[in-house]
């Protein structure tokens, strides 16, 4: 069975991921538990390029099938910020509190109709025979104030109209169902799955 290598040490992410490629033939796990933990230099311009960097970058140090995403909000009032500052939109060493909070002030007072946003997640895989990225996204609104304990990350203040929810109150089965994350992996999946397929013939 073909080892692949999450680029992460996000637990949530791990969890995630492993959950939704768990049908793949495939031994998944994380750069931390085969003891990496490499310094990414993320100067790309693009989610996609980000994740290809962090991708290439692990491919360096250990073998295997190396999977990285890049993953931010963008919010349209904000002209698409965050964006790929995601993680250090609010400086380096900050709480996700902290996070949550600054957007929120930044948007004080903003009407609904005005405070729409999106996930956006760009996924690359690095292999000796194949790599690519795949990227997708979900619409949302950006709540008023953090509702929910589940999730991580921005999940409290992204709120889903559809199901009347922000992403940290939905069930994990129904927000790896419909999470930019899951989407995206959703297509790498179906990716992995004709490579994987073909190569065995």
């Amino acid at each position: 069975m073909d080892r692949l290598v999450i680029a992460s040490g996000n637990k949530g992410k791990i969890r995630e991921i492993k959950e939704i490629l768990k049908d793949l033939p495939l031994q998944v796990v994380s750069m931390k538990e085969l003891g990496f933990i490499p310094e990414f230099d993320e100067k790309g311009a693009t989610f996609s390029e980000n994740a290809m960097i962090k991708a290439k970058t692990l491919s360096s140090v250990t073998e295997g099938i190396i999977l990285a995403d890049d993953s931010g909000l963008e919010i349209d009032f904000l002209n698409g910020a965050p964006g790929i500052f995601t993680s250090r939109f609010a400086g380096e060493g900050t709480s996700q509190e902290e996070k949550n909070n600054k957007i929120i002030n930044l948007l004080k007072g903003i009407d609904k109709k005005y405070r729409t946003a999106r996930f956006v997640c760009a996924i690359a895989v690095v292999s000796e025979d194949f790599s690519f990225t795949v990227e997708d996204s979900v619409e949302g609104i950006i709540s008023e104030e953090p509702r929910g304990n589940a999730g991580f990350g921005y999940d409290p203040i992204f709120f889903v109209p559809e199901y009347g929810k922000t992403f940290a109150e939905l069930p994990e089965e129904i927000k790896n169902k419909i999470s930019h994350r899951a989407k995206a992996l959703e297509k790498l999946k179906q990716k992995l799955s004709d490579i994987y397929f073909k190569n065995q013939v």
